[in-house]
């Protein structure tokens, strides 16, 4: 801790110039080292060692009081001018990042100089690393200069860094409370995963019930903050929104690429309801069309805008994702048939009674039919071409994404030539 100072023996008052940040301030002088090996009697002090908590500055910065650093603009809450921030990832997983979770932790003061804004998970991050960092330390030297372990080592460390645990766990219980930033919690739960995983690498065990302290804080209030979203679309009225909100496809993708790095049932059992909800959603709005064709544009264009969304954060094998395709496959095979019927129906209508005929053995019926057939022949011949140009200008007209409407045509072809050839 520091140089030894040579003594006559006996008591002297402490050392002028022992240095102020050190956390055992003895009450006596230090003997002469002698050489290693050398056995040494130490007298018995009057008064034993006092222990101090190590001042803040040592650790975590200037010594503010907890008042100024709650007025603080660093520490406050940011007043967020748009909204859909909450909604959105964009660059917050960054935190999680190999690269990130164990950088530099941020400096109040600097940070203050400089104008720089933090969501909270950067914060909480930065905190909690200096924690784990210096929890570590103080363990081990604990360990070391007390020659203790097992429960003997953790009480010393309670005695050493209990205040300052429970001032973070009073911190975070006053900000989950009031927090509906359902994507700075779940950060903050992952953050928490990632350094138990690297304290147990450690093997220290300090800090293992502050851990699981803080999952119990964070754990309800981020299933807590996912039902209120979940009942909000469930209580949406279609007739009364008057904007296309895509909020809720965004939030999907931003928790489901995070769980996807600590899977956790719970998560995927509310994600599993959220997105129920949004499917019934979508359906309650595509019923104010009053045409079939309508409904399934509405619908396809929804599902395709769902489906890009989650692709930008979710692998492909993902539930939520493989829910999505299903579902659009399933409106566009429904859509093609929609646009084909008007122009080509007669042909579409005839195969499918035959094929019915030839099911049963009816030849005889069937041959009664070719004059029909003669008609339906002449008829796709000189009507096609242009059929085929109006359906597909009817298409890129209906759908915003360029690709979607090109596959959609590309389907509508092959489905068109299918009944041609049958």
């Amino acid at each position: 801790v520091a140089s030894p100072v040579q003594s006559t023996g006996g008591l002297s008052p402490p050392c002028p110039h022992w240095p102020h940040w050190c956390w055992y301030k003895p009450r006596c002088c230090w003997l002469s080292w002698p050489p290693p090996g050398t056995l040494i009697h130490l007298k018995q002090p009057q008064h034993p060692p006092q222990l101090y908590l190590p001042p803040p500055h040592r650790s975590f910065g200037s010594r503010p009081s907890l008042d100024s650093l709650q007025k603080s603009r660093f520490f406050s809450k940011p007043s967020l001018k748009n909204r859909n921030t909450v909604f959105t990832l964009g660059n917050r997983g960054s935190v999680i990042g190999a690269a990130e979770l164990e950088g530099p932790i941020i400096v109040p003061h600097a940070a203050q100089k400089s104008d720089v804004r933090y969501p909270f998970e950067s914060l909480f991050r930065s905190q909690h690393y200096a924690l784990l960092d210096n929890s570590c330390r103080e363990y081990l030297f604990l360990c070391d200069f007390f020659m203790v372990t097992g429960p003997s080592a953790q009480d010393l460390f309670n005695a050493v860094m209990g205040k300052t645990l429970t001032m973070f766990l009073k911190h975070m219980e006053a900000y989950a409370g009031d927090c509906y930033d359902s994507i700075a919690v779940f950060l903050c739960i992952h953050i928490v995963l990632r350094f138990k995983t690297i304290m147990a690498k450690r093997n220290i065990p300090a800090v293992d019930k502050y851990w699981d302290t803080l999952l119990e804080i964070l754990w309800p209030r981020f299933e807590f903050i996912l039902e209120l979203n979940i009942q909000s679309i469930q209580s949406t009225d279609p007739q009364k929104l008057g904007f296309l909100d895509t909020r809720p496809h965004y939030f999907s993708s931003a928790i489901v690429s995070i769980n996807q790095t600590f899977p956790n049932e719970k998560t995927h059992a509310l994600l599993g309801q959220l997105q129920v909800e949004v499917e019934n959603f979508v359906l309650r709005v595509a019923a104010e069309f009053s045409s079939r064709k309508e409904q399934l544009i509405f619908l396809i264009n929804n599902y395709d805008m769902m489906l890009g969304v989650l692709m930008e954060r979710a692998v492909e094998e993902s539930k939520e994702v493989e829910g999505f395709q299903q579902l659009l496959s399933a409106r566009t095979q429904e859509f093609i048939e929609e646009i084909l019927s008007p122009p080509f129906g007669g042909m579409i209508a005839f195969v499918k009674e035959a094929e019915a005929l030839l099911e049963k053995g009816q030849l005889e019926r069937l041959r009664g039919e070719e004059a029909r057939v003669t008609q339906l022949a002449r008829g796709f011949s000189s009507t096609w071409k242009a059929s085929v140009e109006s359906l597909s200008q009817d298409v890129m007209r209906s759908f915003s994404n360029f690709k979607n409407g090109t596959s959609i045509i590309q389907g509508a072809l092959t489905q068109l030539i299918q009944y041609y050839h049958r």
